[in-house]
């Protein structure tokens, strides 16, 4: 199947291309897209460099930042019109393993929606202190039991995504700006029937330039977890509990 890594940028200079050339050793079906957000620091022109001297290397170029939400949207689009079979996400800082990617590769052909997990059975970080950690542990129990989902990993970004499954999901019609883009992709593929497993993976923390998550972002995800949850509350009273999909199991639609 062929692959294309989706990878939004704002101001990544200092990392883009030392994750453009490992996300290339991942393996030849591998494509990556860059989608910068008008990067001031030199990274959208980095990443016209890296397309120039190599055809698996694409970029897409936005007037702004406009969210990470809509970073992934536009890479998906264009993901599919040219025909690929799995969509990926990946961020660009370094702390998704691209070495790793051959776990959800390999996944993603028995499933529709591959998460590369941090919570379950030899999923690992490094380099986060504890309070960071039980922070993200945090917020994704409580997104996954507010929404009533099965997965331990609900807030993770790297991500398998089957080309048939994205477009089952309408992923555009997602309007989350911020890291909760993700719970909203996994809460539809869910609703949608999709093959939801989890692989583990290593989530290390970035060397280089800063971390674009702000308290804005926290606060769109929490407000709209807890309104999702408030709203599809009824509907789960009404029935059984999901059961639990276990790292590497493929429940059927």
């Amino acid at each position: 199947m062929r692959a294309l890594v989706v990878m939004p940028t704002f101001n990544e200079r200092e990392n883009l291309e030392t994750m453009a050339g490992r996300v290339r050793g991942a393996g030849p079906d591998v494509h990556l897209l860059v989608v910068d957000d008008n990067s001031p620091d030199g990274t959208g022109e980095i990443a016209d460099r890296l397309a120039h001297d190599d055809d698996t290397v694409h970029v897409l170029h936005r007037t702004g930042k406009a969210g990470l939400g809509a970073a992934y949207r536009a890479g998906m689009r264009w993901g599919l019109d040219h025909g690929f079979d799995v969509i990926v996400e990946m961020d660009a800082d370094g702390s998704h393993r691209p070495e790793q990617l051959h776990r959800l590769l390999d996944a993603v052909e028995d499933a529709d929606v591959v998460v590369g997990s941090r919570w379950v059975a030899g999923g690992a970080i490094e380099n986060w202190p504890k309070r960071r950690v039980l922070l993200s542990r945090g917020g994704s129990l409580y997104s996954g039991l507010a929404l009533g989902l099965p997965a331990r990993d609900v807030t993770g970004g790297y991500r398998a995504y089957r080309a048939d499954a994205l477009e089952r999901i309408a992923f555009e019609d997602v309007t989350s700006r911020g890291y909760c883009f993700q719970i909203d992709m996994l809460r539809r593929a869910y609703a949608a029937g999709e093959r939801v497993v989890e692989v583990p993976i290593t989530f290390v923390e970035r060397e280089y330039g800063s971390s674009k998550m702000t308290a804005s972002i926290v606060v769109e995800a929490m407000l709209r977890v807890t309104g999702w949850g408030i709203a599809g509350l009824p509907g789960r009273l009404r029935r059984r509990p999901a059961r639990r999909v276990s790292s590497g199991s493929t429940p059927t639609r």
